[in-house]
């Protein structure tokens, strides 16, 4: 329910919006729109989750042109589903998020769209950077998995969410 804003609310209006900040201003806070941040998430099925943390390669396709996928790496934290850029090339698929924030990606012989969200959080960033070094620990790919974590790539902390 939405507070009448009159200063002199209703009973059960506002009450349950009273809290710390508000008691130390004497008065109750009209509710307001999450920001963006803080609104409910969709997230991936727990069965899609699975397979992009047991798989190697995470097949993407960036923007909503006619472009072929591509495999690139890509870890679970959180239940959320990251990925990063190596070369971080112009035409590549990172700058193509971008530009143009919606793509697709192919799990279990599935296309399921997504919406790739740039990452800042620094906290975030380390545990991304911890799980491309558990989930890629072969002699072959530790070299390139250490580089994910190194600043250039790091900085392309990408957050892939089902839209």
């Amino acid at each position: 329910m939405r507070c009448c804003g009159t200063g002199s609310a209703p009973p059960g209006c506002c009450s349950t919006n009273v809290g710390p900040r508000s008691a130390q201003r004497g008065s109750a806070v009209p509710p307001r729109e999450r920001p963006a941040a803080t609104r409910a998430r969709r997230r991936f099925a727990s069965e899609t989750l699975a397979a992009i943390r047991n798989g190697k390669i995470l097949r993407i396709r960036a923007g909503t042109g006619a472009h072929r996928f591509i495999g690139i790496w890509a870890v679970v934290v959180d239940r959320r589903v990251f990925v990063r850029s190596w070369s971080v090339k112009a035409g590549g698929w990172y700058r193509t998020f971008l530009q143009e924030p919606r793509g697709a990606i192919q799990v279990a012989g599935r296309e399921i769209p997504v919406r790739a969200v740039v990452t800042r959080g620094v906290r975030l960033k380390g545990a991304v950077d911890r799980a491309y070094l558990e989930k890629y620990q072969t002699p072959g790919s530790i070299k390139y998995a250490r580089d994910l974590g190194r600043a250039k790539s790091r900085a392309t902390t990408t957050e892939l969410m089902p839209r």
